[in-house]
Formats: structure tokens, C-alpha cells, sequence
């Protein structure tokens, strides 16, 4: 993931556009798989919509009784009025947005670290393994195939530090923005390697399994029932600004798409006072109402969660795995010219796109994932060539192959003049 991150950390610098990968893999690689890697942040964008509703109506309704069990039409809805709110923040323009952002991650981390370092220290109550550090060893899983399914869940929990490179055009200092997604990376590593120690120091396989939010059992085991409120707080607080930066996401590279007629032209209106995509902010959000509605037909919380959890995890791969590839592309006759360039534009992205290829294949072909979910991963991906194939006939510019990261200066800006 951190090969992935500078990838776009580089690209980001040579190419600042609301459409980040979409804009990047068109120019490097080919016009077809740029339209494609847009197409797979806007589907899995849309799908997480209903996926991190839920966990936002869950901690809500907790917050008045942690025990009680909430229906499903209770949990969606009160995700959805969360949403809604959201998509208003979104609409509302990008200085609020971010200060929103700030707000609600502040508060969200704080309590993070708080529990989590005070478990490492709590010795009282643990029931779980004795920590090892073979827990970090890719040995200890029984077959490649339980491995990648871990590894495309683990893709989809970090997936989000990218919206940096959405937001780029709109930032004060353009090219600074790519600091924003390592910086991501790092804070969200820290954090859930963290959290996993304690967890599994604290509870059994069984416990793990059977909760329904093991970190909050962890914050009331540290700290009785205040620090479990504060967890329950703080999984609100994540997954509702969560909400709001994948809002960011699908609406910028809506508008970056519309503005090149790979998509409908409305998409690339912006709102003349508030500065935002009101009309693709507009459509993800009565598209995911939709899907709102159409969740309740769909079994248990629970198989909402994990479907669509693994489905945006093989369309998160197809897209990283371009970006971070496109850059080796790029600068490929820079690449052996220094040992940092070697590192950070040659081995760290191409390792990062070669494990996205691994998790994407072996998930496709392993028996780990059942049918469905390849089903909705792939299938929602191939919808995608439908508006393809069309805007492709119409010779709109976008797939014009001679449009390629070419000038000096572009190449300069990639590779950072300051190293």
C-alpha cells in the first residue's frame, strides 16, 4: 500500500486532476484502462455507500442501548439520514467539507490512541494468545488462497487515503496535496496494527468471531463502560467521515469524467458560488438511496457487510494496481538513474501493483470468495465498458492515445524536483 500511495504521490505532482488514476493510467498506459480505473472507483464508491451506512446506524442506535437488538430498516435508515447529511456537507463546498473532516477524524483518532495504547498496558481480563511476532509472518496462514482474502480485506480498510489526490485541483498548494495520502497510509497502518495486537491479546478466535464490534469490547474491557461509549463514538464519528470523503471520491472523478464526455457532460458542472460537482454529487446520491432501499431485500446486515466488502476490495486492486504500475511506466528511463529512484518510482510501486495483480487473481480464481460477490465485484466493473465502447465510437478526446505525460516539465514534477 505504500508503493501505491507514492505512486500516486508522484503521478499527483505531474498531473493534478479531480480524476487521479482515471487522468494518470489514460496518459501512461492506455485511454481504455484509465476509463476503467474511474469506472472502479465510482462503482466501489457507490457500493460502500450502503456498506459504511450500516456500521453508522449500528454505533448510532448503540449509543441509546448497546444492547438492543436494531432491525435492519432501522440500522439502514438511520445510516441513510447520515448520509444525507453528509452528501449536504459535501454539496456545501470544500472549506467546510475538510473542516468537517478535521473535526470528526480528530476527535475519532484521539480516542483511538487512547484505548489502544492503554490495551497494551492492561493486563487484567485477557483471554486471548500471548503476542508473537509470527503474527506478522504471511507463513502462518494455512493456504494462498486464505492469504489473499485477507489481503483484499485488508486492501478495502485501507482504502480512502486517495481522496487526496481527488481533492488536488482544489487545493490551496496543489502539488503539496500528495503528502496527504502517505501520511494516510502511515497513520492508518500504525493504527491497525495496534488494534490487532491488542485484540488478539485480549479475546479468543471465538470472540473475535462472534462479536459484533470487537473494538468496543476491547475499550470496555480497558475502561468499563465510559472508554466503550467512547468507542462506540468514535466508530460513528469514523464511519460517517468516511462517508463523506468517499462522497469526495465518486463526485470528483464524476466530474473529471464529465468533463471529458466519458460520461454524461452534466457530471462536469460545477455549483457557480459553492465551487462543487452539485449535479454528480446529485446522482451518487440518489444512486445510493436507491441501493439503500434495495439493501433491504438483500439477507442479513451482516452478508451486506462482508459481500460488499470483499466486491469493492477486487475493484479497489484493479485500480491501485494500474496507478501504482503507471508510474514505473512513466519514468521508466529514470528509474535505475539513482538508488532512491530505484526504491520509490521502480521496486516499492511495482511490488505494490504486483500484489494487487496476486490478490485480484488468486480471490477470482481461489474458492475463498463464493460466486456472488465475484459476481458483483466483476459484473459492476464490466458494466463499465458499456459508456466505454459508446464514448470511444464518439472519438471524444480522452482516447486520443497521443495525449501522454511527455514535456520535461511533466517528468520533473514526477519525479520531485527538490530530490
Amino acid at each position: 500500500m505504500l508503493g501505491i500511495a507514492l505512486a500516486f504521490s508522484h503521478l499527483g505532482r505531474g498531473d493534478a486532476n479531480a480524476g487521479a488514476a482515471y487522468s494518470w493510467v489514460r496518459r501512461t498506459l492506455h485511454p481504455a484502462l484509465g476509463f476503467i480505473s474511474g469506472w472502479a472507483v465510482v462503482v466501489s464508491a457507490t457500493i460502500f455507500m450502503v456498506a459504511a451506512a450500516v456500521p453508522a446506524g449500528q454505533a448510532t442506535l448503540s449509543l441509546f442501548d448497546e444492547n438492543a437488538t436494531w432491525s435492519k430498516g432501522a440500522i439502514t435508515g438511520v445510516g441513510a439520514v447520515w448520509f444525507l447529511i453528509m452528501a449536504a456537507v459535501v454539496a456545501a463546498g470544500v472549506t467546510i467539507t475538510t473542516k468537517a473532516q478535521w473535526i470528526m477524524s480528530s476527535i475519532e483518532i484521539a480516542i483511538l490512541v487512547v484505548v489502544g495504547v492503554a490495551a497494551l498496558f492492561h493486563t487484567s481480563g485477557r483471554h486471548g494468545a500471548h503476542f508473537s511476532w509470527s503474527w506478522f509472518s504471511p507463513a502462518s496462514f494455512h493456504s494462498g488462497s486464505i492469504f489473499a482474502a485477507g489481503a483484499l480485506i485488508a486492501a478495502f480498510y485501507f482504502w480512502g487515503w486517495d481522496v487526496t489526490a481527488n481533492l488536488n485541483e482544489e487545493s490551496k498548494h496543489s502539488k503539496l496535496a500528495h503528502h496527504g495520502g502517505i501520511i494516510g497510509v502511515v497513520i492508518v497502518f500504525a493504527l491497525f496494527e495496534l488494534y490487532t495486537v491488542d485484540i488478539n491479546m485480549f479475546f479468543s478466535g471465538a470472540d473475535i468471531q462472534n462479536s459484533a464490534s470487537i473494538s468496543t469490547d476491547l475499550a470496555a474491557a480497558v475502561g468499563g463502560d465510559l472508554l466503550g461509549k467512547l468507542m462506540i463514538i468514535a466508530v460513528m464519528l469514523s464511519t460517517i467521515a468516511t462517508l463523506e470523503t468517499t462522497l469526495i471520491q465518486v463526485s470528483r472523478s464524476l466530474f473529471a469524467m464529465g468533463r471529458d464526455n466519458t460520461l454524461p457532460k452534466a457530471f462536469g458542472s460545477i455549483h457557480p458560488t459553492r465551487r462543487t460537482p452539485v449535479v454528480a454529487t446529485g446522482m451518487v446520491t440518489i444512486v445510493s438511496l436507491l441501493l439503500f432501499v434495495g439493501s433491504q431485500f438483500v439477507g442479513s446486515v451482516t452478508t451486506i457487510m462482508t459481500d460488499a466488502v470483499d466486491a469493492i476490495g477486487l475493484q479497489i486492486a484493479v485500480y491501485y494496481g494500474l496507478a501504482a504500475l503507471a508510474v514505473t511506466v512513466a519514468l521508466r528511463r529514470h528509474v535505475f538513474t539513482s538508488l532512491s529512484n530505484a526504491l520509490f518510482i521502480g521496486f516499492l510501486p511495482l511490488l505494490g501493483a504486483g500484489f494487487m495483480a496476486y490478490t485480484l487473481v488468486e480471490n477470482l480464481t481461489g474458492s475463498a470468495l463464493d460466486a456472488q460477490t465475484k459476481w458483483i465485484g466483476v459484473g459492476a466493473l464490466a458494466l463499465g465498458v458499456i459508456p466505454l465502447a459508446w464514448y470511444a465510437m464518439k472519438k471524444v478526446p480522452y482516447f486520443d492515445r497521443d495525449a501522454r505525460l511527455a514535456s520535461e516539465s511533466e517528468v520533473d514534477a514526477l519525479l520531485g524536483e527538490a530530490a
